[in-house]
């Protein structure tokens, strides 16, 4: 499972609809499919400043440091 930010709204396969700026939980193949729609983007390393979200990517290709 990835947590992600949401750039748009999206309701998930169960009904539940999450906001943009919303953080989620998704699998690799959900991700996928956000990632292609747009609703969900690769972020650059670093911190998003509100302290909630990760702070760093931890989809395909992250050195996980």
């Amino acid at each position: 499972m990835v947590y992600v930010k949401l750039e748009s709204d999206w309701t998930d396969g169960n009904g539940v609809s999450h906001s943009a700026g919303d953080s989620v939980d998704v699998d690799a193949a959900t991700l996928a499919t956000l990632q292609a729609e747009g609703i969900v983007i690769e972020q650059s390393h670093g911190s998003d400043g509100d302290g909630k979200g990760p702070d760093k990517w931890a989809g395909p290709g992250s050195s996980g440091v």
